[in-house]
């Protein structure tokens, strides 16, 4: 069976590995997600990720969660758009998350970036989710 939302999966899982304090989360891969984890390991909310999957196996993401002090470093983690409701904002009205404390992950023609670099480069699109 598909699944209808596949990123409100992948950070579910994110926010489930954390309430147990695993160190790694394993979930189906795809292109948009590894974006993500590129952001999030840009802006040094996760230690590292990696694809494993060989031939004829279907490739599998491994996110290292990272945590300080016994606590998780991503506090919260939300979707903003879905499939049933897309959220697009243009460059000036693309949310700041605590006041620049948390970052917004969007995908815009330029590719997958946080809301910072969006605003600079001085484009618009979808908010996929927020992170603090």
């Amino acid at each position: 069976m598909s699944m209808t939302d596949p990123i409100a999966d992948m950070l579910t899982r994110i926010r489930n590995a954390q309430m147990v304090e695993q160190a790694v989360v394993a979930m189906p891969s795809s292109k948009v997600k590894l974006a993500i984890a590129r952001v999030l390991q840009d802006e040094g909310y996760i230690d590292a990720f990696k694809v494993s999957g060989d031939g004829g196996v279907k490739p599998v993401l491994e996110i290292a969660l990272k945590y300080h002090a016994g606590r998780p470093v991503i506090e919260k983690i939300e979707r903003v758009s879905k499939p049933g409701l897309r959220i697009y904002k243009s460059k000036d009205d693309i949310p700041r998350v605590m006041n620049g404390l948390g970052i917004a992950i969007v995908s815009t023609s330029h590719g997958v970036m946080t809301d910072r670099k969006a605003r600079a480069t001085g484009v618009g699109g979808e908010v996929i989710c927020i992170v603090a």
